[in-house]
């Protein structure tokens, strides 16, 4: 039975905002994570298929309705294996979320150690990019990519633009593929990634850039692409790149973005930075 507003007590109002709001929210943040990728049209589709269903059933279409629920079943099984990265992404986003703990190594990294990182990572695509000798570097953050890792060459060295340089070298066997930084370490080069799902206006890109925005993708790493044709430096990070950075915009993007919570400045009275 339904309730009326007058019968409904004041914890039953707050609890019904709730149910909605949260249903709100879910609906939003699924939408936000199909949006620009082929799964949106797949939705529309299953969204056509419902309405058509309810519509036959309403119109006493017998043989209609009957084939309509009939697909609407092995929907049923069909969703999860169709959705299944859209599905993982979600899931990870879950399990990102800070009643976990942060896991990252890069919390592990004092600041000074953060900002030499920073500093490593941006002289190193400055050296490749003015040789115009492509690279791939994807550092790690909260996701772990170890499927990743074992698909390349175990490094474990000690993050250095002359390191890097050295691996990307052309013709040297480590020069084809990844490189993996973990905190202020390199723990693997060589190695193999997911390549986009949906490339959209970035179609006329290369591989590399293809694959720093299908890891950037599937996991919340963040990827360094160096332009072997142009030089040009980009950044990919939830799918989207960045292109034609330079050194002061990529030091900008990657501190944004590779900051840990406790490193980041407290304000002062007057808004100034600690």
């Amino acid at each position: 039975m339904l309730l009326t507003l007058e019968s409904m007590s004041v914890w039953d109002l707050v609890r019904s905002a709730i149910d909605i709001l949260l249903v709100a929210f879910l609906f939003y943040r699924t939408f936000t994570l199909l949006r620009g990728t082929r799964a949106i049209q797949l939705v529309k589709g299953i969204l056509l298929l419902v309405v058509a269903t309810q519509l036959s059933g309403f119109l006493s279409l017998s043989a209609t309705h009957y084939l309509l629920q009939t697909v609407e079943l092995a929907l049923l099984v069909a969703v999860p294996i169709v959705f299944q990265p859209e599905l993982r992404r979600v899931l990870e986003q879950l399990g990102r979320l800070r009643i976990f703990g942060g896991q990252g190594f890069l919390h592990d990294l004092t600041n000074e150690a953060f900002q030499d990182m920073l500093k490593e990572v941006v002289k190193a695509t400055r050296v490749l990019s003015n040789d115009h000798v492509g690279a791939i570097l994807v550092l790690e953050r909260e996701t772990g990519l170890k499927d990743l890792i074992e698909t390349g060459v175990p490094i474990d060295a000690r993050l250095s633009w002359e390191v890097i340089a050295n691996i990307f070298t052309p013709r040297t066997p480590l020069h084809d593929g990844a490189l993996i930084v973990r905190g202020d370490r390199i723990v693997a080069a060589a190695c193999f990634l997911p390549l986009a799902e949906s490339l959209g206006p970035a179609s006329d890109l290369g591989t590399r850039h293809h694959a720093a925005i299908g890891v950037s993708e599937q996991t919340d790493a963040i990827a360094v692409v160096v332009s072997e044709e142009t030089g040009a430096v980009s950044l990919a990070e939830g799918g989207q790149l960045i292109r034609h950075l330079d050194d002061s915009s990529l030091h900008r993007l990657l501190e944004n973005a590779l900051r840990p919570p406790e490193h980041k400045p407290l304000l002062k009275r007057g808004g100034r930075s600690a």
